[in-house]
């Protein structure tokens, strides 16, 4: 036998060995379906009419963080949190 076919035999029987194991081969075994988690609704009040983040400028960097001065701000940088 060549190197390769003794690693072959060798990872076969391992697979073998730990399928023994488990009491059933990883081709057989079949998992329970996951029921699918029921979707949740956020209720809003209805007293606050403008949410304050409506009020920031909301550029995005390229980290994903957002700007935090007001919207339409006349300075040249954004500043970042």
């Amino acid at each position: 036998m060549s190197k390769m076919d003794d690693l072959r035999a060798m990872r076969e029987a391992r697979y073998a060995e730990s399928a023994a194991r488990a009491g059933t081969s990883r081709a057989t075994s079949k998992r329970p379906a996951k029921p699918a988690p029921e979707p949740v609704v956020a209720q809003r009040p209805a007293a606050d009419p403008e949410p304050p983040e409506a009020s920031l400028c909301g550029h995005r960097a390229i980290s994903g963080r957002t700007c935090t001065r007001e919207k339409g701000h006349a300075a040249k940088s954004h500043r970042y949190s």
